[in-house]
């Protein structure tokens, strides 16, 4: 069954490790191959800045790993650089769509032209923020009252205008509840359940309800701490519990994947700790769910959701 995965963290590797080889690097959880192995055909990947890299520096490594996107991962002549999402549904039998997405604009400071010059490389995914206050708002281990910044909201308009899909991912609470309604897209590209673990960059039932009733969507994500509490490890069957209960509270056709690989070194889901190992939830899935409801988890649930912003632009 193919795969759309809405987040991994590659480019951060590729750019760090200057041998890394994205065809088959170990060292990299969702490289080449083990996306072919994993029957991947979507696969987002994430500009992600390290908070430690001094401010002055960030935008540089935007660039660096919008480099690494094209040197390395493009280089592969299966690797579709996914520009338009009507893309997707061209994709040949064994082509991999690749799409650029942004994770947080801490690299941008308070410059409007730099997020420019990122969305002209092909990013279609943006968050406003990681976990931590930037100069567009608060990310979700900040004050849950601190809401989005003047700045953030002219981001949004350019967004808006740009038809850029919006990650909620990292955004606090009050965030969230202020990015709603000025949003024209949105998603969640890698959050869980807090009812079934109580994070603060899990959402919440109310969240995701009104997220839905928006239009968007939350894939789950892969990283142990958000599946089971203060856990390194965990098991499929736990996070398939928060697979169970987002279904049953808004619907099979608004769940998907959001993986976090390479994102989460060394923590990992036992037989779910790189993409060659995709099939594994597969078939737990399919001992809970029809083999449609299934389908749907596994992309086509986010085509069906990129069809219709096709047609709403």
């Amino acid at each position: 069954m193919k795969i759309v995965d809405l987040h991994c963290d590659v480019l951060e590797k590729l750019a760090r490790f200057k041998d890394a080889d994205f065809r088959n690097d170990s060292r990299l959880h969702a490289n080449f191959e083990r996306l072919k192995a994993g029957n991947v055909m979507v696969q987002v990947f994430a500009i992600f800045i390290h908070p430690n890299i001094p401010q002055e520096r960030k935008f540089q490594e935007a660039l660096r790993q919008i480099e690494a996107f094209h040197q390395n991962v493009l280089k592969e002549p299966e690797m579709v650089h996914i520009k338009d999402w009507k893309q997707i549904d061209e994709l040949k039998e064994g082509q991999i769509g690749a799409v650029l997405s942004l994770e947080g604009c801490d690299a941008i400071g308070k410059d409007l032209e730099k997020l420019k010059m990122i969305l002209d490389a092909g990013v279609k995914i943006v968050g406003l923020t990681w976990n931590y206050e930037n100069e567009l708002g608060y990310g979700t281990l900040e004050d849950s009252t601190k809401g989005i910044k003047p700045f953030g909201k002219k981001v949004i308009e350019l967004l808006n205008e740009r038809d850029i899909i919006i990650d909620v991912a990292h955004l606090n609470e009050k965030g969230f509840y202020e990015l709603l309604p000025l949003a024209k897209k949105v998603i969640a590209s890698h959050c869980n359940s807090r009812t079934i673990c109580d994070h603060p960059r899990n959402l919440t039932d109310e969240q995701v309800k009104l997220l839905v009733e928006k239009g968007g969507r939350i894939h789950v994500v892969f990283y142990p701490p958000l599946v089971e509490k203060e856990r390194k490890t965990t098991t499929i069957e736990k996070l398939v519990e928060h697979i169970k209960y987002l279904a049953d509270l808004v619907g099979p056709e608004h769940i998907g994947f959001g993986s976090d690989f390479d994102g989460m070194d060394p923590l990992s889901i036992t037989n779910l700790s790189n993409a060659g190992e995709f099939p594994n939830i597969i078939e737990r899935l399919r001992k809970e769910f029809s083999e449609d409801e299934v389908r749907l988890f596994s992309q086509e649930g986010f085509m069906n959701y990129i069809r219709k912003l096709n047609k709403a632009s």
